[in-house]
């Protein structure tokens, strides 16, 4: 017919292949400082999860106390943290990273190499102490730090080589100042120091302390961890 338009391709011409070309978007580069703080915050969260459990096993023993409850020894707050340069050396001179010290419950005996008969006491009271904690004293280490250059007497160092030997680790008195004090009135050597598997110094028993009553808070502290220490570093 005149006025067709016959000119449509024929339907045996091949069809032309219609292609799509997908691009990705680029991803937006979050600014460095943005960065920064996002990585912090990651460190942060992960840190209070891990945390978790020592937090509210303290807010238990310091907050929630039962009515009536009263400590022996004297709580230390805030508590002091293990310095992370504390100079130990063992008593062949070596020196002894500060962080080996953490993981376990401490209990921190302070005196001179001469260890009169005050300090002879401390060892033996720190020594009955842990043996009397039955399965639990797997928990506690036993730390003599010797604050002069004054060589162990050899029969004290005997002494609390007894079952479980005691940690003999040499300090700078001045050094071990900057971390653990002594009662107003009292010298750095008068008391028995108690410090946490992290390394924190959160307690001080009194001087020339009465073993029942020092025992009953290192149980009630070592119950109230239970849920996140375990023996052994």
């Amino acid at each position: 017919m005149s006025g067709f338009d016959s000119s449509a391709p024929s339907a045996s011409a091949p069809a032309e292949a219609l292609s799509f070309a997908v691009h990705s978007l680029p991803s937006p580069e979050l600014p460095e400082h943005r960065r920064t703080r996002l990585g912090r915050m990651k460190m942060l969260l992960v840190l209070a999860v891990c945390a978790a459990p020592v937090v509210a096993s303290y807010f238990t023993y310091f907050v929630i106390r039962p009515q009536g409850r009263t400590n022996y020894s004297e709580l230390i707050s805030p508590m002091r943290a293990l310095p992370e340069r504390l100079p130990l050396l063992d008593l062949q001179g070596r020196a002894v990273p500060a962080a080996s010290l953490k993981g376990q419950w401490l209990l921190v005996v302070v005196a001179g190499g001469g260890c009169d008969a005050k300090c002879e006491q401390l060892l033996y009271l720190q020594r009955q102490l842990r043996e009397t904690l039955g399965r639990e004293k797997d928990r506690v280490d036993k730390i003599w730090f010797v604050s002069d250059s004054a060589l162990p007497r050899p029969e004290v160092l005997r002494a609390i080589e007894v079952g479980d030997p005691a940690t003999v680790l040499r300090v700078p008195r001045a050094a071990l100042a900057g971390w653990l004090a002594p009662a107003p009135g009292q010298a750095l050597e008068a008391h028995l120091y108690i410090v946490d598997p992290m390394g924190q110094w959160m307690m001080r028993a009194p001087p020339e302390p009465e073993p029942a009553r020092l025992r009953r808070d290192v149980e009630r502290l070592l119950r109230a961890s239970a849920a996140w220490d375990e023996p052994g570093r």
